[in-house]
């Protein structure tokens, strides 16, 4: 066990060769345990066939600090309950300021099964694979090919779930829906064609689509009509099938959560009623699992079990899990002056004239933590043990309230498994991520 320690830390902090080296390594002995990347496509689409009921939401859970801690978590808690229908993730944005690559933070979470000794599919997710609004305009193509890029990437470190979206580009100023939502589900579906076209072999990669940028003004049933007409009007253009078997859509949560003068956070009022309505409609019409919840994770406890009531297919939790490790009473008084500082000499030019001090710094602390990677990995095994306790306890509630307990064996049915793990050198130069992505981008 110790060893599997070591070389995660390598893989993560090593110099590029052994690094690399590190990786393939984890996926090698992670693949030869039975421990495999996975693809959800086809548990969604028994879901969208009226095989399986929509009784349980699956958690997807964006891992933005103390990576190898918290996947180690996810896996006990999944132990313990048996649970298989989770997701490990990360957003585009999030991958520029936690400084994680897919190729690293598939290792890492491959790394973290092993070390519990975990059987089975592990669900890698691509999350907000998002078009920037600031950028699109000014040039498309180059845009449209640093998605393409970071999906050649992803594919690369065996993410077989990833989620496309276009929804920074609804243009509201337009009369019809149809118009509003043309340019999102093009672009949606070119993407989603290219993920076709580069998927491996005998693998189809679970593909989401977003509606409205969470955050904004609530989704409505007519824009995911609209959008879901076109989306499928475009893949039949381009000879690509299947599409999307889940879409986000805005039930009026708030990426992050939204937080008072002093930096606490507010209550957000879920349409469950939208949920409920629009999932029907997306598995009767489309043959899709249903949508996905975005903003969520800072929502009160009691909610949770309201969205596999709702019929909801995935829910999408990052902040709230940030929140447990940096406001943790264990957490290095020292590390949390660091997040201040940084935020106070790197980010002044995000502070709006209405944000307090407290506001600010909730609101931009997440992109300090690439200034303490290694500080909070290094910190002694003893807090982050006592930080764990509080993560484990929390997924253990989420993932009872979600009704994913005792999903394991629906899994291993429905899990399209990866069969070749990376071999040489395909970790793969960075490539731009998008400092300008929108602040909201992730959770």
């Amino acid at each position: 066990m110790q060893k599997i320690d070591q070389l995660v830390y390598t893989a993560v902090f090593g110099k590029t060769a052994e690094r690399d080296a590190a990786r393939i390594e984890i996926f090698k002995a992670a693949y030869a345990k039975g421990i495999k990347s996975a693809s959800i496509h086809n548990l969604y689409a028994a879901r969208g066939k009226g095989v399986i009921p929509p009784t349980f939401t699956v958690p997807a859970i964006n891992i933005r600090c103390l990576t190898y801690d918290v996947a180690r978590a996810a896996f006990r808690v999944a132990k313990k309950l048996d649970a298989g229908a989770f997701i490990l993730e990360i957003a585009r944005s999030e991958m520029g300021y936690t400084l994680q690559r897919p190729m690293e933070y598939a290792a890492v979470v491959l790394a973290a099964a092993l070390r519990e000794e975990w059987e089975g599919p592990v669900f890698l997710q691509g999350d907000h694979y998002q078009f920037s609004a600031s950028k699109y305009p000014k040039n498309p193509g180059v845009e449209t090919n640093a998605i393409r890029e970071l999906i050649s990437e992803s594919l690369t470190a065996r993410f077989l779930n990833i989620d496309i979206d276009a929804s920074t580009l609804v243009d509201m100023t337009k009369t019809t829906l149809q118009e509003q939502q043309k340019l999102n589900a093009t672009l949606s579906a070119d993407m989603c064609a290219f993920i076709r076209k580069h998927q491996p072999n005998g693998v189809t990669v679970s593909v989401g689509g977003e509606i409205g940028e969470v955050g904004t003004h609530v989704t409505s049933l007519e824009e995911f009509t609209a959008y879901q007409d076109l989306y499928r009007e475009e893949l039949t253009k381009l000879n690509a099938s299947p599409g999307p078997m889940k879409i986000s859509i805005n039930t009026g949560t708030s990426h992050g959560g939204k937080v008072d003068s002093a930096g606490k956070l507010q209550t957000m009022a879920v349409r469950f009623d939208l949920i409920e309505s629009t999932g029907k409609a997306a598995r009767e019409q489309y043959g899709m699992a249903g949508v996905v919840q975005h903003g969520a994770s800072t929502l009160p406890e009691s909610e949770f079990n309201k969205f596999p009531s709702a019929g909801a297919c995935e829910i999408h939790l990052a902040t709230g899990f940030q929140n447990l490790v940096l406001d943790h009473p264990a957490f290095p008084e020292e590390l949390t002056e660091r997040i201040v500082t940084y935020c106070t000499n790197e980010l002044m030019g995000e502070k709006k004239e209405s944000d307090t001090t407290e506001q600010f710094i909730y609101k931009t602390r997440k992109k300090a933590l690439c200034s303490l990677k290694r500080p909070m990995w290094d910190m002694p095994q003893a807090t982050r043990d006592t930080i764990m306790q509080a993560v484990e306890a929390k997924l253990e509630l989420l993932f009872t309230k979600l009704n994913v307990t005792g999903t394991r064996a629906l899994v291993r049915e429905y899990a399209i498994l990866d069969t070749v793990p990376p071999t040489g050198n395909e970790a793969g130069a960075p490539i731009d991520l998008g400092s300008g992505m929108a602040a909201n981008e992730g959770e």
